[in-house]
Protein backbone atom coordinates (compact mmCIF):
# COMPACT_ATOMS: atom_id res chain seq x y z
CA UNK A 1 0.00 0.00 0.00
CA UNK A 2 1.81 3.61 -1.18
CA UNK A 3 0.59 6.78 0.18
CA UNK A 4 -2.49 8.41 -1.48
CA UNK A 5 -1.48 11.85 -2.48
CA UNK A 6 -4.52 13.59 -1.28
CA UNK A 7 -3.96 12.17 2.16
CA UNK A 8 -0.08 13.64 2.26
CA UNK A 9 -0.16 17.31 2.96
CA UNK A 10 2.02 18.97 0.49
CA UNK A 11 4.11 22.34 1.59
CA UNK A 12 2.20 25.76 1.79
CA UNK A 13 2.20 27.60 -1.26
CA UNK A 14 4.52 30.33 0.35
CA UNK A 15 7.91 28.14 0.30
CA UNK A 16 9.42 27.33 -3.12
CA UNK A 17 8.81 23.69 -4.65
CA UNK A 18 11.71 22.54 -6.68
CA UNK A 19 10.62 19.87 -9.31
CA UNK A 20 13.44 17.74 -10.38
CA UNK A 21 12.87 15.51 -13.18
CA UNK A 22 14.00 12.17 -14.18
CA UNK A 23 13.95 12.90 -18.09
CA UNK A 24 14.89 9.19 -19.24
CA UNK A 25 12.67 7.05 -16.78
CA UNK A 26 9.82 9.76 -17.98
CA UNK A 27 10.62 8.79 -22.00
CA UNK A 28 10.89 5.22 -21.43
CA UNK A 29 7.90 4.86 -19.96
CA UNK A 30 5.72 7.42 -22.35
CA UNK A 31 7.06 5.40 -24.88
CA UNK A 32 6.52 2.07 -24.34
CA UNK A 33 2.75 2.92 -23.01
CA UNK A 34 2.32 4.88 -26.51
CA UNK A 35 3.18 1.90 -28.59
CA UNK A 36 0.03 0.87 -29.53
CA UNK A 37 0.18 -3.03 -30.46
CA UNK A 38 3.29 -2.10 -31.92
CA UNK A 39 2.00 1.36 -33.53
CA UNK A 40 4.34 4.59 -32.70
CA UNK A 41 2.33 7.98 -33.51
CA UNK A 42 4.14 10.24 -35.69
CA UNK A 43 4.15 13.29 -37.41
CA UNK A 44 2.56 14.12 -40.93
CA UNK A 45 5.97 14.27 -42.02
CA UNK A 46 7.45 10.92 -40.28
CA UNK A 47 8.84 11.60 -37.18
CA UNK A 48 8.10 9.76 -34.30
CA UNK A 49 6.80 11.72 -31.14
CA UNK A 50 4.85 9.20 -29.44
CA UNK A 51 7.29 9.54 -26.42
CA UNK A 52 7.50 13.15 -26.34
CA UNK A 53 3.80 12.92 -26.69
CA UNK A 54 3.39 11.47 -23.40
CA UNK A 55 6.26 12.78 -21.96
CA UNK A 56 4.22 16.14 -21.88
CA UNK A 57 1.19 14.72 -20.50
CA UNK A 58 2.78 12.97 -17.56
CA UNK A 59 4.97 16.11 -17.00
CA UNK A 60 2.30 18.56 -17.22
CA UNK A 61 0.04 15.86 -14.47
CA UNK A 62 3.11 16.33 -12.14
CA UNK A 63 3.06 20.12 -12.71
CA UNK A 64 -0.17 20.29 -12.31
CA UNK A 65 -0.32 18.11 -9.12
CA UNK A 66 2.81 18.99 -7.25
CA UNK A 67 2.66 23.20 -8.02
CA UNK A 68 6.32 24.00 -8.30
CA UNK A 69 7.66 26.84 -8.22
CA UNK A 70 10.91 26.15 -9.84
CA UNK A 71 11.50 22.75 -12.26
CA UNK A 72 15.07 21.21 -14.10
CA UNK A 73 15.19 18.18 -16.16
CA UNK A 74 18.09 15.92 -15.78
CA UNK A 75 19.34 13.34 -18.06
CA UNK A 76 21.70 10.77 -18.49
CA UNK A 77 24.43 11.75 -21.38
CA UNK A 78 25.36 7.91 -22.71
CA UNK A 79 26.29 4.87 -21.43
CA UNK A 80 29.61 5.62 -20.61
CA UNK A 81 30.27 6.57 -16.79
CA UNK A 82 32.45 6.61 -14.15
CA UNK A 83 30.77 3.62 -12.69
CA UNK A 84 31.36 1.74 -15.95
CA UNK A 85 34.66 2.34 -15.13
CA UNK A 86 34.55 1.16 -11.91
CA UNK A 87 32.59 -2.42 -13.22
CA UNK A 88 32.67 -2.76 -16.68
CA UNK A 89 29.50 -5.18 -16.76
CA UNK A 90 27.43 -2.13 -15.45
CA UNK A 91 24.10 -2.08 -17.16
CA UNK A 92 26.14 -3.97 -19.70
CA UNK A 93 22.90 -6.42 -20.08
CA UNK A 94 20.82 -3.33 -21.51
CA UNK A 95 19.43 -3.34 -24.70
CA UNK A 96 19.51 -0.63 -27.53
CA UNK A 97 16.80 1.99 -27.33
CA UNK A 98 13.89 1.35 -29.75
CA UNK A 99 14.78 2.81 -33.10
CA UNK A 100 11.77 4.98 -33.33
CA UNK A 101 13.09 6.47 -29.77
CA UNK A 102 16.13 7.51 -30.69
CA UNK A 103 15.12 10.75 -32.43
CA UNK A 104 13.01 11.77 -29.75
CA UNK A 105 16.23 11.96 -27.28
CA UNK A 106 17.02 15.26 -28.78
CA UNK A 107 13.62 16.29 -29.56
CA UNK A 108 12.28 16.30 -26.35
CA UNK A 109 14.77 18.37 -24.75
CA UNK A 110 13.82 20.82 -27.61
CA UNK A 111 10.30 20.67 -25.71
CA UNK A 112 11.25 20.94 -22.29
CA UNK A 113 13.39 23.73 -22.95
CA UNK A 114 10.46 25.25 -24.59
CA UNK A 115 8.77 25.50 -21.12
CA UNK A 116 11.85 27.69 -19.75
CA UNK A 117 12.91 24.71 -17.89
CA UNK A 118 16.71 23.54 -17.93
CA UNK A 119 18.00 20.27 -19.09
CA UNK A 120 20.98 19.36 -17.06
CA UNK A 121 23.02 16.12 -17.95
CA UNK A 122 26.68 15.99 -17.23
CA UNK A 123 29.57 13.69 -19.33
CA UNK A 124 30.57 10.76 -17.40
CA UNK A 125 27.52 10.58 -14.89
CA UNK A 126 24.22 9.42 -14.52
CA UNK A 127 20.98 11.30 -14.28
CA UNK A 128 20.59 9.87 -11.04
CA UNK A 129 23.77 11.74 -9.96
CA UNK A 130 22.78 15.17 -11.63
CA UNK A 131 19.16 14.78 -9.29
CA UNK A 132 21.05 13.97 -6.16
CA UNK A 133 23.29 16.89 -6.19
CA UNK A 134 20.79 19.48 -7.17
CA UNK A 135 18.14 17.87 -4.81
CA UNK A 136 21.09 18.57 -1.73
CA UNK A 137 22.15 21.79 -2.97
CA UNK A 138 18.90 23.39 -3.32
CA UNK A 139 16.77 21.70 -0.56
CA UNK A 140 17.88 24.80 1.48
CA UNK A 141 16.07 26.64 -0.73
CA UNK A 142 13.25 24.96 -1.75
CA UNK A 143 11.17 21.54 -0.78
CA UNK A 144 12.76 18.95 -3.34
CA UNK A 145 10.25 16.41 -4.87
CA UNK A 146 12.08 14.19 -7.25
CA UNK A 147 9.28 12.24 -10.27
CA UNK A 148 10.47 9.57 -11.57
CA UNK A 149 9.94 5.46 -11.66
CA UNK A 150 12.96 4.21 -10.46
CA UNK A 151 13.40 3.14 -6.80
CA UNK A 152 17.06 3.73 -6.54
CA UNK A 153 16.41 7.69 -5.92
CA UNK A 154 14.65 6.96 -2.42
CA UNK A 155 17.79 7.06 -1.17
CA UNK A 156 17.65 10.72 -1.75
CA UNK A 157 15.04 11.10 0.88
CA UNK A 158 14.86 13.20 4.05
CA UNK A 159 12.40 15.60 5.40
CA UNK A 160 13.39 18.54 2.39
CA UNK A 161 13.19 15.69 -0.14
CA UNK A 162 10.78 13.85 -1.57
CA UNK A 163 10.81 11.06 -4.18
CA UNK A 164 7.56 10.67 -6.10
CA UNK A 165 7.52 7.40 -7.87
CA UNK A 166 5.15 6.77 -10.28
CA UNK A 167 2.97 4.12 -10.32
CA UNK A 168 0.69 2.38 -13.37
CA UNK A 169 -1.41 4.58 -14.51
CA UNK A 170 -1.29 8.76 -15.62
CA UNK A 171 -0.99 10.64 -12.24
CA UNK A 172 -0.51 7.87 -9.98
CA UNK A 173 2.45 8.51 -7.48
CA UNK A 174 3.94 7.49 -3.94
CA UNK A 175 4.99 10.43 -2.71
CA UNK A 176 8.09 8.84 -0.26
CA UNK A 177 8.89 11.18 2.80
CA UNK A 178 11.10 9.14 5.10
CA UNK A 179 8.14 8.76 7.56
CA UNK A 180 6.66 6.28 4.75
CA UNK A 181 9.91 5.32 3.30
CA UNK A 182 9.73 3.62 7.00
CA UNK A 183 6.42 2.75 7.54
CA UNK A 184 6.46 0.56 3.74
CA UNK A 185 9.84 -0.81 4.20
CA UNK A 186 10.95 -0.32 7.20
CA UNK A 187 14.31 1.33 5.88
CA UNK A 188 16.09 4.45 6.45
CA UNK A 189 17.20 6.57 2.95
CA UNK A 190 20.98 5.49 3.38
CA UNK A 191 19.87 1.41 4.14
CA UNK A 192 18.44 1.60 0.68
CA UNK A 193 21.58 1.89 -0.33
CA UNK A 194 23.09 -1.35 1.68
CA UNK A 195 19.88 -3.52 0.95
CA UNK A 196 21.34 -2.82 -2.22
CA UNK A 197 24.81 -3.39 -1.88
CA UNK A 198 23.92 -6.78 -0.68
CA UNK A 199 21.20 -7.98 -3.29
CA UNK A 200 22.89 -6.06 -5.92
CA UNK A 201 20.28 -5.33 -9.24
CA UNK A 202 19.78 -7.25 -12.33
CA UNK A 203 18.35 -3.98 -14.31
CA UNK A 204 21.95 -2.23 -13.50
CA UNK A 205 23.58 -5.58 -13.77
CA UNK A 206 25.63 -5.48 -10.56
CA UNK A 207 25.22 -8.81 -8.27
CA UNK A 208 26.22 -8.04 -4.92
CA UNK A 209 26.51 -11.07 -2.52
CA UNK A 210 25.86 -14.29 -4.40
CA UNK A 211 22.62 -16.36 -3.26
CA UNK A 212 21.49 -13.08 -1.05
CA UNK A 213 17.98 -11.93 -2.31
CA UNK A 214 15.84 -9.01 -1.63
CA UNK A 215 14.42 -10.64 1.89
CA UNK A 216 17.80 -11.51 3.33
CA UNK A 217 19.12 -8.05 2.47
CA UNK A 218 16.48 -6.77 3.85
CA UNK A 219 16.50 -8.57 7.42
CA UNK A 220 20.32 -8.35 7.54
CA UNK A 221 20.02 -4.50 7.24
CA UNK A 222 17.33 -4.23 9.36
CA UNK A 223 18.81 -6.47 11.97
CA UNK A 224 22.12 -4.61 12.14
CA UNK A 225 21.78 -1.57 10.59
CA UNK A 226 24.03 -1.19 7.44
CA UNK A 227 26.44 -3.12 5.92
CA UNK A 228 29.26 -1.79 8.60
CA UNK A 229 27.11 -3.15 11.12
CA UNK A 230 26.47 -6.90 9.58
CA UNK A 231 30.96 -6.97 8.75
CA UNK A 232 31.56 -6.16 12.44
CA UNK A 233 28.74 -8.65 13.46
CA UNK A 234 30.01 -11.92 11.05
CA UNK A 235 30.11 -14.18 14.09
CA UNK A 236 26.57 -13.79 14.76
CA UNK A 237 25.27 -14.35 11.15
CA UNK A 238 24.47 -18.21 10.51
CA UNK A 239 28.04 -20.11 8.95
CA UNK A 240 26.44 -20.30 5.49
CA UNK A 241 25.22 -16.12 5.45
CA UNK A 242 28.72 -15.48 6.71
CA UNK A 243 30.38 -17.75 4.20
CA UNK A 244 28.56 -15.79 1.12
CA UNK A 245 29.49 -12.56 2.40
CA UNK A 246 33.23 -13.42 2.99
CA UNK A 247 33.55 -15.20 -0.48
CA UNK A 248 31.86 -12.08 -2.30
CA UNK A 249 33.44 -9.31 0.31
CA UNK A 250 34.73 -7.08 -2.61
CA UNK A 251 31.66 -7.21 -4.12
CA UNK A 252 29.64 -6.30 -1.74
CA UNK A 253 31.68 -3.41 -1.16
CA UNK A 254 31.61 -2.56 -5.03
CA UNK A 255 28.50 -3.08 -5.46
CA UNK A 256 27.29 -0.73 -2.36
CA UNK A 257 30.10 2.05 -3.83
CA UNK A 258 27.76 1.25 -7.26
CA UNK A 259 24.32 2.25 -5.55
CA UNK A 260 25.49 5.20 -4.12
CA UNK A 261 24.22 8.17 -5.81
CA UNK A 262 27.17 10.90 -6.30
CA UNK A 263 25.81 14.14 -4.30
CA UNK A 264 28.74 16.06 -5.86
CA UNK A 265 28.69 16.35 -9.56
CA UNK A 266 29.97 19.60 -11.22
CA UNK A 267 27.07 20.34 -12.58
CA UNK A 268 26.14 24.60 -12.64
CA UNK A 269 22.51 25.94 -12.20
CA UNK A 270 22.02 29.11 -10.71
CA UNK A 271 18.05 28.27 -8.33
CA UNK A 272 16.73 31.77 -10.00
CA UNK A 273 16.95 30.33 -13.65
CA UNK A 274 14.70 27.57 -13.02
CA UNK A 275 11.72 29.24 -11.76
CA UNK A 276 8.44 28.14 -13.46
CA UNK A 277 7.04 30.72 -15.68
CA UNK A 278 4.69 28.93 -17.75
CA UNK A 279 2.69 32.54 -18.74
CA UNK A 280 5.82 33.69 -20.33
CA UNK A 281 6.62 30.37 -22.26
CA UNK A 282 3.76 30.02 -23.57
CA UNK A 283 4.04 31.20 -27.18
CA UNK A 284 7.44 29.19 -27.39
CA UNK A 285 5.40 26.12 -26.24
CA UNK A 286 2.58 26.32 -28.44
CA UNK A 287 4.75 26.40 -31.42
CA UNK A 288 6.99 23.45 -30.35
CA UNK A 289 3.71 22.10 -29.96
CA UNK A 290 2.37 22.77 -33.64
CA UNK A 291 5.64 21.60 -34.93
CA UNK A 292 5.34 18.43 -33.28
CA UNK A 293 1.39 18.00 -34.96
CA UNK A 294 0.40 17.81 -30.56
CA UNK A 295 -3.20 19.93 -31.61
CA UNK A 296 -4.97 17.81 -28.31
CA UNK A 297 -2.52 18.63 -25.76
CA UNK A 298 -3.04 22.42 -26.04
CA UNK A 299 -5.67 22.49 -23.64
CA UNK A 300 -3.06 21.62 -20.79
CA UNK A 301 -1.00 24.72 -21.21
CA UNK A 302 -4.29 27.43 -21.70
Amino acid sequence: MFEDLESQEIKENSENKLLLVDGMALLFRAFFANSYGGTVRRTSSGVPVNAIYGFVKYFMDAVQRFKPTHVVCCWDMGSQTFRTSQYDGYKANRPSAPEDLIPQFDLVKDVVASFGVPNVGIAGYEADDCIGTLAKRHSGDAHVYVLSGDHDLLQLVDERISVVIMKKGQGNYAVYTPEFLLEERQLTSEQVICVKGLMGDTSDNYPGVRGIGEKTAHKLIQEYGSVDGILENLDSLSKTVRAKIEADLEMLHLSRELARIRLDVPVELEFDLCGWEIDRQRQRVVGKFEELEFKSLMALIS
